[in-house]
C-alpha cells in the first residue's frame, strides 16, 4: 500500500493544476490500483478477456479524459477509482454483448455449454450494475457503501471517514444493501 499522506499531498497538488503531480499520483498509486483491479476481476470478468493491467490502464485513460477532478484524499481517490473500474468493466461487457448480437461477424456455435458459461459471468456483471443503479435511486448512501466496499475494496473505517458516518451505520447499511441486491438478483 502506498503512503496515504503522500497520495493526499499529490492529490492536492494535482487539483491545483500540477500535471507532474497527476502523473506521479498514478505512479505511486499503481500498486493500489492493481490490487483494486484484481479484486474486481476475481468475480469472473477476467474470463471475459479483461485483465488487471488493461483494467488499470483503461481506468487511467478515463481519469485523464475526465480532466479536472474534485478528489480530496486517498480514500476519495480509491473510491473514485472503484467507480471508474466498475464503469470500464460494465462497458467492456456491454461491448462484447453487442458484438455477440451482430457486430457484422459470422456466428458459429460449437458447443452451447461453453457459450452459456461464458455469457453467465457477463450477464451477472450487468445484473449487478443494474441492481446497484436501482438501489442508488432508492438510497444513495447504501449504494455508495456498496461501491466503496465491493468495487473499491475500502475498509469499514475508510468508508466511515469518506462518508462521515459511524461504523455501526456502515455495517447496518451494508447488510441492508446486501439483502436488497440479493433479492434484485434473484
Amino acid at each position: 500500500m502506498s503512503d496515504p499522506s503522500t497520495l493526499t499531498d499529490l492529490i492536492q497538488r494535482a487539483r491545483s493544476g500540477d500535471g507532474a503531480a497527476f502523473e506521479l499520483l498514478f505512479e505511486r498509486a499503481y500498486a493500489d490500483l492493481r490490487e483494486l483491479a484484481s479484486a474486481r476481476l476475481r468475480g469472473g470478468a477476467r474470463d471475459n478477456g479483461l485483465d488487471t493491467t488493461s483494467l488499470v490502464h483503461e481506468s487511467y485513460l478515463r481519469f485523464v479524459a475526465a480532466g479536472s477532478l474534485r478528489i480530496e484524499d486517498r480514500t476519495h481517490f480509491l473510491r473514485y477509482a472503484g467507480c471508474v473500474m466498475r464503469s470500464v468493466i460494465v462497458d467492456f461487457v456491454r461491448e462484447r454483448a453487442a458484438q455477440r448480437r451482430g457486430g457484422g461477424v459470422l456466428h458459429v456455435t460449437l458447443d452451447t455449454e461453453i457459450r452459456d458459461s461464458v455469457h453467465a459471468g457477463e450477464e451477472e456483471i450487468l445484473r449487478v450494475h443494474d441492481a446497484l443503479a436501482e438501489l442508488e435511486r432508492h438510497d444513495e448512501r447504501m449504494a455508495r457503501i456498496v461501491e466503496m466496499r465491493y468495487f473499491a475494496g475500502l475498509s469499514e473505517l475508510d468508508i466511515c471517514s469518506a462518508l462521515e458516518i459511524s461504523p455501526r451505520t456502515v455495517r447496518r447499511d451494508w447488510e441492508k444493501a446486501r439483502l436488497v441486491l440479493a433479492e434484485a438478483l434473484k
